[in-house]
Formats: C-alpha cells, structure tokens, sequence
C-alpha cells in the first residue's frame, strides 16, 4: 500500500512540474544574446525623435538616450517607427524592447508599464489660430481643437476644459495641418512639440498664438515592458551615468539649447527619479 502511495505521490508530482509553465526568460538577457535593443520612436516629434532629411535615419534626443543603452549593454540599436497609439501594444507584444517615444509617466500607465528615471519634464499646451480670438484656455469651452491620438493630450484638454470638442490624428504634424486648414481653432500638444511647429511656421507664426495656461506638466520616460528587474536596472543605470557625467546636459542642450529653434537657456530638471511628484 506505502508503495503504491509513493508511485501516485511521485507521478502526481512528475504530472504537475510537466504542466507548470516554463519562467520566462530574462529580458536583458534576451537581448544581449540577440545582440540588438530594438527601440521604438515615433520619428514625428523633433527633437526627440525625427528624420534627418540629409541622411534619412531617425536621430534626436530619445534616440540618443536609446543607443546609451544599447552600448551600455553591449549590444547594437534597431530604431523602430511606431504611431501614438502603437507603442505600449508593440512593447507588451515584444515587438520592441524599450520606448522612447515622448511616453508621459501616468499613474494609470503604471500598471500595464515599467518607467525608467524621467528623462524629461514638459507641459502640454494650446496652439490657436490668432483669428480665433481666443486668448485663454476657457474660451475653448465649446469649440474644436485636435491633437494626437493614444496620448494624454485628449484626456487632459478634457479634463480641463470639459465641453471641449476633440478630433484626434495619428501624428502631430498631421494635427498641425488641420489647425492650419481651419479645421478647428486650436492644436493640443506638448510644450516642446508646440514650440518646435511654432518655429517651423515662418512668416506664418503671426497667424497663431499659444495660450499662455498649461494644461498639464508631464514627466516623460523610457518604457519598458513590466516585472523585467535586470532590464529596467540596466537602464537606470545608463541614466545614472548619463547625469552624473555631465552627458545628460550635452545631450539636452545639443537638441534643446540656444542654438536650437527651442532655444532653451537652461535645463530645469535633472535625470534623478522615477516616482511621479505626491
């Protein structure tokens, strides 16, 4: 009889580690044994990410945090192109390894994402058309504005201006366009992006006119896919360095400084911390 409880006892314990699902591997790992750290951009959004039209790759400031991390880690950078709306799908399908794609760090995206230290901190704002007559944000109540589609710029122009009407477009550029043909009175975005379209606008500036109310102050970091500890520590690292080298404040005032069409004069923030403010 103990004979045949122990032959049940070691089959029922063969049967369940047969069936137990195999523990994931390790991201960072992964990585370095393919040999590449795919990164997902959106390549509309100067100067985080954008096309050179000289030599027709994707640069600028995201894309430089990437390829830190990929030479810390030892591996070569793969820049892929994604849309808005695309980028947390495309992380969490594995399709890339790391975003760095203008993602705001939400408490809201906290549970489906993992978040490096913060890498930038911006505000979102409105572009309106100066015939508009708007001159504040309240104003808006009521009127048409657009934006981008998948980002936080819809639920916090809503937020703020409830009775807003909100038509949304996979690119800011495209957004842009459609200000510009009248197709609503104002364009929703992030300062940074705001301020680089204001500038490419020329002679065309006089025509528009950002209001001077931010609807938000947004923390953007890279993504990463969640419960991946070496990964994510890996990155933060990269970070780390970057600031305590002095690297951070080249990288910000080569595609931010003066000489920029942002032309900021300083950096107000430092890559220190991935907690959101209390």
């Amino acid at each position: 009889m103990r004979n045949c409880i122990r032959t049940l006892a070691f089959a029922t314990l063969t049967l369940g580690l047969a069936l137990a699902p195999a523990a994931r591997a390790d991201q960072l790992a992964t990585i370095r044994t393919k040999g590449e750290l795919v990164c997902g951009v959106l390549g509309t959004d100067e100067p985080n990410s954008f096309v050179d039209p000289k030599t027709r790759t994707i640069i600028g400031y995201e894309v430089d945090l990437c390829r830190a991390v990929a030479a810390k880690i030892g591996v070569k950078p793969v820049i892929k192109q994604l849309a808005v709306a695309a980028r947390i799908p495309e992380l969490q399908q594995g399709r890339v390894d790391l975003l760095a794609a203008a993602l705001t760090h939400t408490r809201e995206r906290e549970a489906i994402v993992d978040f490096s230290l913060t890498t930038f901190v911006t505000g979102q704002r409105v572009l309106v058309r100066r015939d508009s007559g708007i001159t504040h944000l309240a104003q808006l109540a009521g009127k048409r504005v657009v934006t981008v589609r998948g980002g936080t710029q819809e639920p916090n122009i809503r937020r703020a201006v409830p009775t807003v009407e909100v038509v949304t477009f996979e690119t800011g550029p495209q957004a842009l366009v459609a200000l510009q043909q009248r197709k609503a009175v104002g364009f929703v975005n992030d300062e940074v992006s705001l301020l680089d379209a204001y500038a490419k606008l020329g002679p065309a500036q006089q025509q528009f006119f950002l209001l001077p109310e931010s609807i938000s102050t947004e923390a953007l970091a890279l993504g990463l896919r969640k419960n991946e500890p070496a990964f994510k520590r890996a990155v933060d690292d990269t970070l780390r360095e970057l600031e305590r080298t002095g690297e951070a404040e080249r990288l910000f005032m080569q595609w931010y400084g003066p000489q920029t069409r942002l032309k900021y004069d300083k950096r107000h923030f430092r890559i220190e911390s991935d907690k959101l403010p209390p």
